[in-house]
């Protein structure tokens, strides 16, 4: 089907100009999902933020929908939330920090076209924080970060600026910066050049930080006389920053040589508008993406996208499967015919709806940029292509090394089915990989996964979800290689190594209990196929 004729090229480009596609993410306990509803209370879709469970008696956030999220107060799926401002659409992806979900963080930022990162001002950078970074920098995603928790003790700004060039390579340069010392935070000076007035704008926390903080503008005399030496110092501090050239430049920031960089307190709910208004003015919006034969589809063209998540049961009173799409070209249209690159199936998009959080609603009509979700798409897995006219197919999404493997073995036997069936929608998620292996039979499958919280989610979901209690079974192995049938053949006796299948995508693994143990099969073996899967925690 090619694109609607009563669809303009025209109508699409400027309806793709005014989407803005990011996620948020950080290293566990920065804020990200207290940052998250923070963006949707100043986008006006949500009149009071729910913060970290536990605060009193507000509520969980509005993007940790899974009960397991809401009890521990970590993210653990990712989640969408899609809301306007001023004159744009933002599609908002709150991610998983915890590098045990490495993942699901991965496989967003194929559907992003920027990131914002958080820095916890008091920690500066952190593990999954330099590898977040790569990863960005790897893909070429623009990246703003955000150096939250400024209302408390905190590292000196100029410090935590010389550490993120220093080791990641990538220039910060402040489109506000604090007055006042981390734990003191008054306020910030704006230092865009299209905000050339001097002076500051104030915060004043709302009671409670679930509503809108109060802002002032404060002129440079009125600044000075209330602030004092705090103003005087920041005053200074930013004029030693423009004298090292550090002022924002778009097309480095497009490039991927310099990050925008604000202070704040999304708790408070500081800083949050000055960042909104940020991704509406320089975040980039829609591009051409290319295929897996390096060819681009324009956004103006016949509709595509792919699907870089699939979720089940987000909410008890939909249970079904929902494929969430990232629309890359054209105008999709509800109802409208597709075709599943991977199978040439076609199939129809009747129900097609729009997320925010665990909440949805029907969607008519979207546009590059946008993220839908299909129900019930049956055949639909992750990394999978649609689209509508000429065809295309992007690129797969990448498989990853796991580091802990388990056997999950049912303890009701009466209930094999539930737990078949669970196991099996849990898999096509990409919640852990599954795998099976002769020595264990069909009904003993193996978990792979980046991170033993995995499993945890696993157990959790099968419990809930499929009423299937399971439990695992620790095993000794630490690192996987992708083998082929030649190679299993020749490893299946080999001591220390066992060899796995993934009906996932049919790829053949072979597990070591170690590095030592790989190099020595390496040695013994050199001619069997042993290929590395993209590491687990390193993108």
């Amino acid at each position: 089907m090619s694109q609607n004729p009563s669809t303009s090229t025209s109508q699409v480009t400027s309806e793709a100009a005014r989407r803005r596609t990011f996620a948020v993410i950080s290293h566990p306990d920065a804020g990200k999902s207290t940052l998250t509803e923070a963006l949707a209370l100043h986008g006006q879709a949500i009149s009071s933020a729910g913060a970290v469970h536990g605060k009193g008696s507000r509520r969980g956030v509005v993007s940790d929908w899974m009960s397991m999220e809401q009890d521990r107060g970590i993210s653990i799926t990712s989640a969408s939330l899609q809301f306007d401002y001023r004159d744009c659409v933002i599609n908002l992806l709150d991610t998983p920090g915890h590098a045990d979900f490495s993942e699901d963080t991965y496989r967003v930022l194929t559907a992003v076209d920027a990131a914002v990162m958080l820095l916890d001002a008091a920690k500066g950078l952190e593990p999954q924080t330099l590898k977040l970074f790569e990863v960005c920098r790897a893909r070429r995603i623009p990246v703003i970060t955000f150096i939250n928790k400024w209302d408390r003790p905190a590292k000196d700004a100029l410090e935590l600026l010389e550490e993120v060039e220093n080791r990641i390579g990538i220039k910060p340069t402040p489109v506000t910066w604090p007055v006042g010392i981390g734990g003191d935070f008054q306020g910030v000076v704006e230092r865009l050049a299209s905000k050339p007035e001097e002076g500051m704008v104030r915060f004043e926390r709302a009671p409670g930080g679930a509503t809108l903080a109060v802002s002032e503008q404060l002129s440079a005399e009125e600044a000075a006389s209330r602030f004092g030496d705090a103003y005087a110092q920041a005053v200074e501090e930013s004029e030693l920053l423009a004298e090292t050239d550090a002022n924002h430049d778009q097309e480095k920031f497009e490039a991927g040589a310099t990050t925008p960089t604000l202070f704040g307190a999304a708790l408070a709910n500081f800083g949050v508008g000055q960042l909104l208004d940020l991704l509406v003015d320089i975040a980039p919006s829609p591009f051409d993406r290319e295929s897996d034969a390096g060819q681009r589809r324009a956004v103006d063209s016949d509709f595509s996208g792919f699907v870089f998540k699939s979720q089940a049961n987000m909410n008890s009173s939909h249970r079904d499967q929902l494929s969430f799409v990232r629309i890359c070209s054209g105008r999709f249209e509800r109802g409208m015919q597709v075709t599943q690159a991977e199978s040439g199936r076609t199939m129809s998009t009747k129900y097609a709806q729009t997320m925010f959080g665990s909440s949805r609603d029907t969607v008519e009509e979207a546009w590059p940029g946008d993220i839908i979700g299909l129900v019930n798409a049956t055949g639909l897995r992750v990394g999978d292509t649609i689209y509508a006219g000429k065809k295309i197919t992007y690129p797969p999404l990448p498989a990853f090394a796991p580091e802990h493997f388990g056997a999950l073995v049912m303890t009701d036997t009466s209930k094999a089915k539930r737990f078949r069936r669970g196991i099996a929608q849990l898999d096509a998620e990409g919640v852990v990989q599954v795998l099976y292996s002769e020595r264990r039979g069909d009904a003993t499958p193996v978990l792979a996964a980046v991170g033993p919280l995995q499993f945890e989610v696993t157990i959790a979901r099968l419990r809930a979800e499929f009423d299937a209690p399971a439990h695992v079974d620790n095993l000794p192995y630490q690192l996987a290689r992708v083998t082929d049938a030649a190679g299993a053949k020749a490893l299946k006796t080999a001591p220390g190594v066992e060899i796995f299948t993934r009906p996932r995508d049919g790829a053949i693994l072979a597990a070591f209990p170690n590095k030592w143990r790989l190099q020595t099969i390496q040695s013994d073996y050199p001619d069997v196929k042993l290929v590395a899967l993209l590491a687990g925690g390193q993108g």
